[in-house]
């Protein structure tokens, strides 16, 4: 390369302060490229068999080879995936997902559930087919997506028992990562959306979305999203750290989305030891927590539930309920909205959610059953249905799949809102005990309990268990009204 030549040219003469503007454009030119300044460095040390010994290879003109194979040894332990690193069998509606959101705390192992997926579609594809890889700068697609411990170039699957090299190659002139077998992954960057106008792809990868400036990247990666074929629907895959953005918010309520959840302590074992315990003694009972530990979506300003109300109203189940109600927010159509199915047990002045049974995208005799199961598990002595819709068609529709216990029919006279501040007065009390596993999508809607966000079928459930077994009916209990 001509540029090459005069750097070393000017540096042979002495002239620094050439060699200096030289060099600033050389660097500028592989940046452009996606050539780290360790490679450039190993270009300008490294000559190549057809270069003179003082002169560098130019990147652009041959690609970097395939890595050197490890040392021969033992084939490397095989690849365990968590359950939310596991591709879902559907979407949350209960059709099948185009989009599948992986929401996690930090170190819950969502790259590696994302450079898995996209091996997977390449070795599927094969020659012809093509995949996108989108991070928030070209430099995250390289250090996390492809070179990062967990990603794609760090599978075991690509090593042979003898240890040798059997994965794929990346060029980054041009910005390609080529699998055995054909498949070409190209690397994109959401700061240039424009960049992804022109390619079409069977599958994409999308990281740390919620770092992204815009959603215009995610538009545009979506429509080029249009290579089918034979059994092949083009698919969409989103890792993050959530935060309280309307993009991702909006991401989650689109139909043919399947969301995963999962907190820093799922991915404990393979972390630093100490390391959970070490945040959570630093941020505990905070929305941090909740946000980058416990990977939920965490929303500021006027929200009942907070962050750290909801730590703090974590506890184990004690056992021996005075009584048991299910909380059921229907669905009077499997097209509707989701069925929220919540069940919660009262001792004395307390009450204990033990349960979010919660379905989507079902008939209504599948989530009649629903609750009926719910009911039978726990032992409940009545189900507290809203009747607004459906009327008696509800309580007749959960005696014809099998209720005995005692059904109750209510009708919301009152707001959303209205209804549910009574209930956050007992959680600021310390008087509702979160008791039961798998609460993270309840406590997350009643983090968002603005009746926009997904998930608000399930906070209107609990609000209607908790309200029957400690409020009672609302001539009951006063209006809260909130100052400030």
């Amino acid at each position: 390369m001509k540029l090459d030549r005069q750097i070393w040219d000017r540096l042979a003469a002495g002239d620094a302060a050439e060699v200096k503007r030289l060099w600033s454009i050389r660097s500028m030119v592989a940046q452009q490229l996606g050539i780290t300044g360790a490679e450039l460095r190993h270009y300008h040390e490294a000559p190549g068999p057809d270069d003179d010994a003082d002169a560098a290879p130019d990147p652009a003109d041959d690609d970097p080879p395939a890595p050197d194979p490890a040392p021969t040894g033992p084939p490397p332990a095989p690849l365990i995936l968590h359950p939310h690193q596991t591709p879902p069998d559907k979407a949350d509606d209960g059709g099948t997902w185009s989009t599948w959101l992986v929401l996690g705390g930090r170190g819950a192992g969502k790259t590696l559930a994302g450079a898995s997926w996209i091996a997977d579609q390449a070795e599927a594809l094969r020659d012809g087919g093509r995949l996108a890889l989108i991070g928030a700068t070209l430099h995250d697609v390289r250090e996390v997506m492809i070179d990062g411990p967990s990603g794609i170039l760090s599978l075991p699957r690509w090593r042979q028992p003898d240890g040798s090299w059997k994965g794929p190659t990346f060029h980054p002139s041009r910005r390609r990562l080529v699998f055995p077998g054909g498949c070409e992954a190209q690397t994109f960057s959401a700061e240039d959306a424009d960049s992804l106008r022109g390619p079409q792809f069977h599958a994409a990868w999308a990281d740390e979305f919620c770092a992204w400036i815009g959603d215009e990247a995610l538009a545009m990666a979506r429509l080029g999203l249009r290579l089918g074929g034979q059994d092949w629907k083009p698919r969409l895959m989103v890792t993050t750290t959530p935060r309280p953005t309307r993009a991702l918010k909006g991401l989650m309520a689109e139909p043919g989305c399947a969301v995963t959840r999962a907190g820093t302590q799922a991915n404990a074992e393979h972390l630093a030891a100490g390391f959970v315990a070490g945040l959570r003694r630093l941020y505990g009972g905070t929305r941090l927590e909740a946000q980058e530990i416990e990977g939920q979506i965490v929303d500021d300003g006027l929200s009942l539930w907070s962050a750290p109300m909801l730590t703090a109203c974590r506890g184990a189940p004690p056992g021996g309920y005075d009584q048991v109600v299910v909380g059921v927010d229907p669905s009077v159509t499997r097209q509707g909205h989701a069925c929220g199915i919540v069940v919660a047990g009262q001792i004395g002045d307390r009450a204990y959610v033990l349960a979010d049974r919660t379905v989507a995208g079902v008939s209504p005799d599948a989530w009649g059953r629903a609750v009926v199961q719910a009911a039978d598990d726990y032992g409940a002595q009545t189900i507290v249905a809203e009747v607004n819709q459906g009327g008696e068609l509800v309580t007749g529709l959960l005696r014809a799949v099998g209720a005995r216990m005692k059904l109750k029919g209510v009708r919301a006279r009152i707001g959303k809102r209205a209804r549910a501040e009574p209930v956050a007065a007992l959680y600021e009390q310390g008087r509702v005990i979160h008791a039961g596993s798998g609460l993270e999508a309840l406590e997350e809607a009643l983090m968002d309990f603005d009746a926009l966000g997904p998930g608000q079928d399930r906070a209107d459930a609990l609000v209607w268990a908790i309200t029957a077994l400690m409020l009672g009916e609302p001539p009951l209990w006063p209006r809260i009204r909130r100052l400030g």
